[in-house]
């Protein structure tokens, strides 16, 4: 799995983006500002998530933020002068199919959260909208929407009742409290809970995993769980089967099989 790797500078810079051995790392890097999302920063992390998607050397995407917080909301300063969420809008509308929680509900691709710090409104509805939550000690959750008047904007009122059942998002998003990382793994929020210097050692670890795998097989297998939120049992394994006819035809299955045989790690290539 050696692969040169790739890094690619955006127009504001508030997002960075690079490739190595199957794995996009996407990061928020606006850390004055502790990562509140901008108007250029949401364009830019909606553009990467989709080629991140669209590239097929990826396997795996993780995302990140430089300083000590992952996102702590939208940018308030910068939405009263103009150049805020609103400013990837019209003056009348917000396109929601090309906004980042959008984006990754969508992605075929395994996402991984490497929560560097804490996550707030739209940066928890954001971390939520991951497949895989790893926390570094230090971060935290703050679901504190009403305390600002408003509503989980970006997806929160869909994921926490589907994460930790209708009683629990209840008392969260009700409430507005901030969880700590351990609070969040004890909620289910979140997968692991490790010290803050091996963070994205262990969300790499992850992704490397993952990318071992058969690629086809994987964004399938994910493409089916997605679906399987809103099907009946007898549709969805329909849907399955379906799925499944086209990965017969793959050098990847022959591969998986040949080395089962031959008791040796395969190589899968994404054919």
């Amino acid at each position: 799995m050696d692969q040169t790797q790739r890094t690619t500078q955006t127009e504001s810079n508030e997002v960075l983006y690079e490739v190595a051995d199957h794995i996009a790392v996407i990061t928020l890097n606006a850390p004055e500002r502790m990562n509140t999302i901008s108007g250029p920063m949401l364009n830019d992390l909606t553009r990467l998530l989709v080629r991140a998607n669209e590239d097929r050397d990826v396997r795996c995407v993780i995302l990140t933020g430089n300083g000590r917080a992952f996102c702590a909301g939208l940018d308030l300063r910068r939405e009263r002068s103009g150049d805020g969420l609103s400013a990837a809008s019209s003056a009348t509308s917000l396109d929601l199919r090309n906004t980042p929680p959008t984006v990754l509900q969508a992605m075929d691709k395994p996402t991984i959260c490497a929560m560097n710090g804490g996550a707030a409104g739209y940066g928890m509805d954001t971390a939520l909208g991951c497949d895989i939550r790893i926390m570094a000690e230090s971060a935290k959750l703050a679901a504190a929407f009403v305390k600002r008047g408003v509503v989980p904007e970006s997806g929160g009122t869909w994921f926490l009742p589907r994460m930790i059942g209708w009683a629990k998002a209840s008392e969260l998003i009700f409430t507005g409290r901030t969880l700590s990382a351990r609070e969040s793994l004890e909620w289910g929020l979140a997968n692991e809970v490790v010290p803050d210097i091996v963070l994205m050692g262990r969300a790499r670890e992850i992704a490397r995993e993952i990318a071992a795998n058969a690629p086809l097989a994987v964004q399938a297998a994910k493409r089916m769980m997605r679906m399987g939120l809103n099907e009946t049992f007898p549709d969805h394994v329909h849907h399955v089967y379906l799925q499944l006819l086209p990965l017969f035809k793959t050098q990847d299955m022959q591969e998986g099989i040949k080395a089962f045989m031959e008791k040796r790690e395969p190589k899968f290539e994404g054919r």
